[in-house]
């Protein structure tokens, strides 16, 4: 029993597309896609072994340079940094020892540091993270208005 060539480069296509979910490293998608481009030019243009290992290898420095180009242009993201969503957050002093000490931030404990200084905090007063700095939280009490 005999298969299509391009039948076979479309296969080897979507198994890398499908490695590449399983083990993401964005390497395997741009392979991918120049397998399964290469399977669809193989099958409309009836091209040989040859002619075929020529398209792959373009259509591959094609997709990899177009992802090198979209991975550029990607802003960095705040998702996975030490302060995205913790500034502004309200935290508990748990003990101080001086400037430093630990604090309650949700269901976690954090080290913290005062951010300015001043008097030790007595434990469960209220504190709000102004600062990361690794994973330390800068924090300062929170002001009480005065009637």
């Amino acid at each position: 029993m005999s298969v299509e060539p391009g039948l076979l480069w479309m296969a080897a296509g979507l198994v890398m597309m499908a490695l590449e979910l399983l083990a993401p490293g964005a390497f395997l998608l741009w392979l991918g896609i120049a397998a399964v481009g290469t399977g669809l030019s193989s099958r409309a243009l009836a091209l040989g072994f040859s002619a075929e290992v020529v398209v792959f290898a373009v259509l591959a420095a094609v997709s990899i340079g177009v992802g090198l180009v979209l991975r550029q242009r990607v802003k960095p993201s705040a998702v996975n940094t030490p302060g995205s969503g913790l500034i502004g957050r309200p935290a508990t002093a748990l003990s101080f020892r001086g400037i430093e000490g630990r604090v309650r931030l949700g269901d976690s404990d954090w080290p913290a540091r005062l951010a300015s200084g001043g008097v030790s905090p007595a434990p469960m007063a209220a504190l709000t993270v102004v600062a990361v700095d690794g994973m330390v939280l800068l924090v300062r009490p929170v002001e009480v208005a005065q009637p």
